[in-house]
């Protein structure tokens, strides 16, 4: 008896962290267990939809699986294929990475600046100003609009203005030459990039305490510019956090722009990009274990690419 207390005792001496770690979280579910009782429907659902089939797209992009056969283990094909072999992959990885670089920054910037501006304005004229801005990103028949204006004939509504001008000769077929093809992808997608984001910098611009901003004063801040480092950016950390989230993970999912545009696929891959890619071989070819492997190198890249900017962004105001 003695003996087994004897063991009982130094195990307890060996791992205290780890039981007390153990303990403190059992504690902390107990005492918050109505709210997990809120999150579980929410949670429930992210989980069947979203954290089981990106287990599932990575187990199977070691596989090849044509949608018919039983999936057979081809343990690295996949990615070897996909980085060596396949040529196309690569110019869309190049087109993606284009379109993240500068998308990206620029419309999450564009997002703050805007809705930082319009949170000035009055509650009616702001309200008006944040439908007027988000409504490109929720428009069901936006592309229609830019097909006009980037039309290959002298109808098109660019190239009649450039022609009436003197500054082309000739209409310019901006969606069928590879060298305009992804300039004009870019531009609408930065026109429809104040989306969920925009708001997030709205609500959270209405949310800052006005009593920091009186004490700041009071402590020598001079002008709006210090009352924005110094205070605002620091009280909408998450709101920042969850902004560049979704503006890094729409800079990076872009194909429905590209294909409605440029068509699928566009002129010599031009507009061409990881996800395009992916749908090419996850819904037109049925290489389910290949399109996983894209799949799961895109997961890789946004998740790798979120931690990065989140960590950015913990030194803003700090």
């Amino acid at each position: 008896m003695q003996s087994k207390i004897i063991e009982q005792s130094l195990e307890e001496s060996r791992y205290p962290k780890k039981k007390s770690r153990i303990a403190n979280l059992m504690k902390e579910i107990s005492k918050n267990k109505h709210y997990y009782v809120l999150m579980a429907p929410y949670l429930t659902i992210f989980l069947l939809f979203t954290v089981i089939p990106v287990i599932i797209s990575f187990g199977l992009s070691f596989t090849y699986f044509n949608m018919l056969e039983f999936p057979r283990f081809i343990g690295w094909s996949n990615y070897t294929r996909l980085f060596l072999n396949d040529d196309i992959f690569s110019i869309a990885l190049k087109n993606t990475f284009m379109f993240a670089i500068i998308t990206g920054p620029i419309s999450y910037i564009a997002c703050f600046i805007f809705a930082w501006i319009i949170n000035e304005l009055s509650p009616k004229i702001r309200a008006f100003m944040t439908v007027v801005f988000y409504a490109p990103s929720i428009s069901g028949n936006v592309f229609f609009i830019w097909l006009i204006i980037f039309s290959g004939d002298s109808y098109g509504y660019l190239n009649g203005f450039l022609m009436n001008l003197g500054i082309i000769l000739e209409p310019i077929q901006w969606l069928k030459d590879e060298q305009y093809i992804l300039a004009v992808v870019i531009i609408v997608q930065l026109w429809l990039s104040l989306g969920t984001g925009f708001l997030a910098f709205i609500a959270g611009l209405q949310t800052i305490d006005r009593s920091l901003i009186e004490a700041g004063a009071i402590d020598g801040i001079k002008n709006r510019w210090q009352e924005l480092w110094f205070i605002t950016l620091p009280s909408m950390r998450p709101m920042l956090m969850f902004g560049a989230v979704m503006q890094i993970t729409q800079s990076f999912a872009v194909a429905e722009i590209s294909i409605a545009l440029a068509g699928f696929p566009s002129v010599n891959y031009a507009a061409h990009t990881v996800v395009t890619h992916l749908i090419d071989y996850g819904t037109i070819r049925f290489e389910m274990g290949y399109a996983s492997a894209i799949a799961t190198v895109l997961f890789t890249i946004m998740v790798g690419t979120n931690i990065i900017v989140q960590k950015l962004l913990k030194k803003v105001g700090a």
